[in-house]
């Protein structure tokens, strides 16, 4: 009778999964087609006289050692994909959540007081503007070594989305809020726990999601610059040097598969916060 009774959940378990397939189906088809034309195109450019990048026939073929064994470590900056991607991203977690601290922090403070928004506004806007690559001298010859400088410039990279959605934010809540919290006459600490952060949280959410990218394109630059850390971007710098073009190639495919990862997860964070949002 045990037997009898267990025997039917395997087909409801392959009919669920076969259901969910089938709903997600007409989903991954367009850009799985988009992703094949595109590499058929790629082989084909790759084929014709004079082509000097390859195509990704070749890319695997030159890069297969690396795609099977991402964690091999022989020492020093002679480390797997996964090594140098994780480094990476070690530096991007490090700054990126200081610069979420500072940068909501901030944002608040001139969000609050129009006399420091009016004082600070022109400096923010001057500073958010320079490439992460311009920072790259500055902050190696402010702080002399690559590590903290490579962590300076995705701080300050990555700062200002967060910092001027989250002052828009406070400075967006509607007037009715604030006419119930002094009806209602809440202290400083009920207000900002009951009415300002609900109230900013879709704009803080907004600059939190931007400033990810930002902070994963920053990374990279400033690796490719900086010479003996391990990193994705300093690895991208090493097999071009050696002319290992299809070595670069493949750390860009990592780089745009880990950039996407980043971005859905800062998404699927936000809508299990704000569940609204979804």
């Amino acid at each position: 009778m045990t037997i009898a009774q267990k025997r039917p959940t395997s087909p409801k378990l392959d009919n669920s999964f076969l259901s969910n397939l089938q709903k997600q189906f007409p989903e991954l088809m367009p850009p799985a087609i988009a992703l094949v034309i595109f590499l058929v195109i790629w082989q084909l450019f790759s084929w014709t006289p004079g082509a000097t990048l390859p195509g990704p026939i070749q890319v695997i073929q030159e890069t297969w050692i690396l795609i099977i064994f991402p964690f091999y470590d022989k020492g020093g900056t002679d480390k797997g994909l996964f090594w140098q991607i994780f480094g990476s991203l070690q530096r991007v977690a490090i700054s990126y959540t200081l610069a979420a601290i500072v940068g909501i922090a901030l944002g608040i403070l001139i969000g609050v007081n129009k006399t420091m928004s009016k004082a600070l506004d022109p400096i923010f806007q001057l500073l958010r503007t320079v490439p992460p690559l311009a920072w790259v001298p500055i902050s190696l010859a402010a702080l002399r070594q690559n590590e903290p400088a490579a962590l300076f410039v995705i701080f300050i990279t990555a700062i200002w989305p967060i910092l001027i959605n989250t002052a828009v934010g406070v400075t967006q809540i509607p007037q009715d809020y604030n006419n119930v919290a002094k009806v209602l006459q809440l202290s400083k600490k009920e207000y900002f726990l009951n009415i300002l952060i609900p109230a900013a949280l879709p704009y803080i959410f907004t600059g939190l999601r931007i400033a990810i990218g930002l902070a994963w394109l920053a990374i990279i630059a400033a690796e490719i610059v900086m010479s003996g850390i391990v990193g994705i971007g300093f690895f991208i710098w090493n097999a071009y040097q050696n002319n290992n073009v299809s070595e670069v190639i493949l750390a860009l495919v990592y780089i745009g598969l880990v950039g996407l990862l980043l971005d859905k997860f800062m998404a699927w964070l936000q809508n299990r916060i704000l569940p609204e949002q979804k």
